[in-house]
């Protein structure tokens, strides 16, 4: 599954949208590289997603088959690393 759309179904970004654009941005990183939105994940994988504010990097679990509920999102993710960042 492409990490925009995976992205997008286990609930990490409101929308495909968002996630394809911070992928253009280069705001997320798949495994330390940066990651075009069309990369692929796998179980094992890390994602590192760079919000501004907020730091958030990821172990994909699981990829799910289609779309899932909210409250089953977790499931498909570990969170390894979650960091506010400051204003300077």
């Amino acid at each position: 599954m492409r990490v925009d759309v995976w992205l997008n179904k286990v609930c990490v970004l409101k929308s495909r949208t968002l996630a394809r654009e911070a992928c253009d941005r280069g705001k997320v990183q798949l495994n330390g590289a940066e990651a075009r939105g069309s990369r692929s994940v796998k179980p094992g994988d890390r994602v590192r997603l760079d919000l501004g504010v907020r730091v958030l990097e990821l172990e994909v679990l699981a990829v799910p088959e289609g779309n899932i509920p909210k409250r089953r999102a977790p499931e498909f993710y570990r969170v390894l690393q979650d960091v506010w960042v400051e204003d300077p």
